[in-house]
């Protein structure tokens, strides 16, 4: 990183760092998924779970603790969720029935809800405009990177090892990360603001009960009341959040931030791309495992162009967004991504993984490099570094509850089995959701984000103190 400050430098490492193992145990777990239902039994609803469990507690708590970071300071908070997220890999990797796996994978997703938006506040709280453009680009690369090798390394566990040791990969970028958090001195001034606890057990609570019935309900049926009851009810919840959220004096989720033009079409367009996201990787991860006959490690594989093209583009995409503004990128790029989806029709019972499955990776990775960094540039940016970390939980709670929906109903995507008629019903899904995204991303998206309009500003103006 040579264009940073020493501190600057310091700063990105730990916010990647931090930020790699919660994005690398999101998509880790999808080849390890065939092993685990092997051993501990439960088909693909156990499958759904232990993926949902991670998602429900770190999508509902990531906005609780974006307040805490703001009010209690990012390093703090950021500190104590990496030793929390420690404790809870080495109970996710001891899980010796289904149901403890998911109590484990629910208690991690909770402590990686503690980093994802300390971590990235740290960078939009000490830098502003291209600098802060090419290092959101930065942590995009490495991080987004982590959720694409992940399917890799959790194949090579499963195939040489055991699918637990997937689990203790966080241990030594933990280790580094609390190493570098000892060497960080920044002047935080916590606000010390009242935290509205009862907010995010509305969530937790309304975001679980959805997620339950859209998960069981192939099981049992929209009949059942143990289908309709938890799903009217999680409603009820989730609406009751949004009406304390507007009320509140201090509020997890502020929805004047929504009014902001770029942050509110911005988040609209993340919650279509990273449905599609993880969709594809839930599914590729399972399907090329049991339905093509591939093993863990040359499943992970698959994706491994994604992860290069990431890497190689993505930080200069995060620069051509600041100067030239989002708006371009973010609609292209998931236009991109959804032909690549459409190539994955041409998988068949005949699998030939070069010809069927290598175009379509190389078309989404070159589309996804085009689009992460310019979109969290564009919702990042709009908000000012007073209200930093709020808006990036925001933002990654909107992303973590579309990959929790999309993978809730997942069973009705597929028409009930991941055979080879559901992987092609889920190309042509996940090829929808993309084009919605670039769509909506060219009706909203205006302006480079350094260069916020009076509108935007008078739209700031007003929230609650």
């Amino acid at each position: 990183m040579p264009s940073f400050a020493p501190v600057q430098r310091l700063v990105i490492s730990i916010a990647v760092l931090a930020s790699f193992v919660t994005f690398l145990d999101g998509t880790v777990v999808n080849v390890a998924l065939p092993a685990i239902s092997r051993e501990l039994g439960g088909g693909i609803t156990t499958q759904q779970w232990v993926v949902d469990a991670y998602l429900i507690t770190l999508s509902a708590l990531i906005l609780l603790a974006g307040s805490v970071s703001d009010a209690y300071g990012r390093v703090l908070v950021m500190r104590i969720g990496l030793i929390a997220f420690g404790v809870a890999s080495i109970a996710v990797a001891a899980a010796f029935d289904p149901l403890t796996l998911i109590i484990a994978r629910a208690a991690q997703g909770a402590a990686g809800a503690l980093l994802v938006p300390s971590s990235l506040a740290l960078i939009t709280a000490t830098m502003r405009a291209d600098v802060q453009s090419r290092a959101i680009g930065v942590w995009t690369a490495f991080t987004t990177g982590a959720q694409l090798v992940g399917p890799l390394l959790g194949g090579l566990f499963v195939d040489y090892l055991s699918w637990r040791f997937v689990f203790l990969i966080n241990v030594i970028p933990i280790g580094i990360t609390l190493l570098l958090l000892a060497r960080l001195h920044l002047p935080e001034h916590p606000r010390g603001v009242r935290v509205d606890w009862w907010s995010g057990a509305l969530c937790a609570l309304g975001l679980g009960a959805v997620v339950f019935a859209l998960i069981e309900q192939p099981n049992l049926g929209w009949q059942s009341p143990a289908i309709w009851v938890p799903l009217a009810a999680g409603a009820a919840l989730f609406a009751l959040f949004l009406i304390r959220q507007q009320r509140s004096a201090s509020p997890l989720m502020p929805l004047w931030l929504f009014r902001v033009r770029d942050f509110g079409w911005g988040n609209l367009a993340t919650l279509f791309v990273y449905a599609a996201l993880s969709l594809n990787g839930f599914v590729v991860g399972v399907y090329l495992q049991q339905g093509a006959g591939l093993s863990a490690t040359a499943a992970g594989l698959a994706s491994l162009p994604m992860t290069i093209l990431m890497i190689l583009i993505s930080s200069r995409a995060g620069l051509w967004a600041g100067r030239w503004g989002p708006r371009i990128f973010m609609t292209i790029g998931p236009l991109i991504m959804a032909a690549g989806a459409l190539l994955l029709l041409l998988v068949g019972a005949d699998f030939d993984y070069w010809w069927q499955v290598l175009p379509a990776m190389i078309v989404m990775g070159l589309g996804l490099s085009l689009t992460v960094a310019p979109l969290t540039a564009a919702i990042l940016g709009a908000i000012d570094e007073k209200h930093s970390g709020i808006a990036s939980a925001v933002n990654n709670a909107v992303s973590r509850v579309a990959g929790l929906l999309v993978v809730a109903m997942l069973s009705t995507i597929v028409g009930g089995a991941l055979d080879l008629d559901g992987f092609h019903s889920a190309a042509w899904v996940t090829a929808a959701l993309l084009v919605l995204g670039g769509v909506v991303s060219w009706i909203g998206i205006r302006r480079n984000p350094a260069e916020p309009t009076p509108a935007d500003a008078a739209a700031v103006a007003p929230e609650p103190r």
